[in-house]
């Protein structure tokens, strides 16, 4: 794919967090073992540009972006019956819905069962203020959002959450994670009556089930869009740089997501927000959007392609967070690049190893360099960042299957996968 480079002159779109100047009052690579290559540097400083490829996802920091791999993945007349809400299988969590038509979901219903458990998260700092959503987690007053929403907070600066009835608490932050682009943050002097957000099941998820995002978009709290999934196991490569859009450095760390692909409109704001089911359930946390480089014409905002943290993945790393202020990630011991192989009678894209630590996963179970990793479990692998995805969305200790082909044959490798070392991360 050729890649469009955009004017530099030109102010970068912002995606999903609303970021704006303080009051006048107010005075890079992935590591080795997760299959990735080296990432293009950035700059995320507020309202400065950066070359992007044709198809950029852009965080909500504002100058923050990521290219996605582009990979392949009769009307009723009968009158839909209404939708009911249920108490779910953990009475202290929102409503279920259920649905009377699951071709034509009454939204209202989940919209209005889920907005309890979506808040609006602002941050101010003293070079500038900035707000993003979050989903409440549990009754203790957790609060999960994306790490880009919170992480300018830093030691000086405030976070203030407000709840859908208004309601506003100051909070701190519990741990994050730039990785994987999540944060846990917790309210002060939390309400008894706050209502956590019923957890589903991204696993199940299939291409064209109905999907609603809710968040705080722009700044407008409470808003809801619709759309469907429109892809799954989309790899997201989300670049940082050396700057926060708050003046502060960064962890620099490449955020790469194994994202679900939504039509739901994301915009400025809607970071750290939920996107549900039809149910009311959560299946991941909005986290970017796509967009289009110059030469495709000026476009700030939704274009239709939101991507989503699958809350399989999200749960995993908020209930670390939680438990210890940290979180491990799996490790393979890799370092790959992209590549074409023959495969058979046809070619096929994959990710071929350019090294392997001694000692590492990888290691053990025989991966050797020239070896081109094409699946993982059976789910296609066509590039390094595709593999960086797969692994970064399982866990330590975890077994998993590498598709490779070895010269010219196609072979299984059973891999039990490492905690990665701190030295890596």
């Amino acid at each position: 794919m050729t890649l469009a480079p955009e004017d530099r002159t030109q102010q970068i779109p912002q995606a999903d967090y609303y970021s704006q100047p303080a009051p006048p009052s107010q005075p890079a690579t992935p590591p080795l073992g997760e299959g990735s290559r080296p990432g293009p540097k950035r700059d995320r400083r507020l309202g400065q540009t950066v070359s992007v490829a044709l198809l950029a996802a852009v965080l909500a920091s504002g100058g923050t972006y990521a290219v996605t791999q582009l990979d392949g993945q009769g009307t009723s007349t009968t009158t839909t019956p209404a939708a009911t809400a249920t108490t779910s299988t953990n009475q202290n969590s929102s409503p279920t819905v259920v649905q009377g038509n699951a071709t034509a979901p009454d939204w209202g219903a989940v919209a209005a069962a889920v907005a309890p458990s979506v808040v609006s998260i602002d941050v101010t700092t003293q070079q500038s203020s900035g707000a993003g959503s979050g989903v409440v987690f549990d009754k203790s007053g957790h609060i999960l959002t994306n790490n880009h929403v919170v992480e300018g907070a830093g030691s000086n600066g405030s976070i203030t959450v407000t709840l859908s009835d208004g309601r506003t608490y100051d909070a701190t932050v519990v741990g994050t994670d730039p990785s994987t682009d999540l944060a846990v943050i917790r309210l002060k002097s939390a309400p008894s009556d706050l209502t956590p957000i019923t957890l589903g099941n991204s696993e199940s998820l299939k291409v064209g089930d109905p999907t609603m995002a809710v968040g705080n978009p722009l700044g407008l709290s409470g808003t809801v869009t619709t759309g469907i999934v429109s892809a799954l196991n989309r790899p997201v490569s989300t670049g940082t740089s050396s700057e926060s859009p708050f003046g502060q450095q960064s962890s620099g760390n490449e955020v790469v997501t194994n994202a679900i692909q939504t039509s739901a409109a994301i915009n400025p704001g809607n970071s750290g927000g939920a996107l549900v089911n039809a149910k009311g359930e959560l299946i991941g946390i909005n986290s970017s959007i796509a967009s289009l480089g110059q030469s495709q014409g000026s476009q700030s905002g939704n274009i239709g392609i939101g991507f989503a943290i699958p809350v399989k993945e999200a749960k995993s790393i908020a209930d670390q967070l939680i438990k210890s202020g940290k979180a491990e990630h799996a490790f393979l011991g890799v370092s790959t690049r992209d590549t074409v192989v023959t495969d058979g009678s046809a070619k096929r894209a994959g990710a071929q190893v350019a090294a392997v630590s001694n000692g590492t996963p990888a290691a053990n179970a025989g991966i050797r360099t020239g070896d081109v990793i094409i699946a993982v479990d059976g789910q296609r692998v066509d590039s390094a960042t595709a593999l960086v995805a797969q692994i970064r969305e399982m866990t330590a200790g975890e077994k998993t299957k590498l598709t490779i082909i070895r010269g010219g044959s196609r072979q299984d490798v059973e891999v039990t996968l490492a905690v990665k070392p701190d030295s890596t991360s």
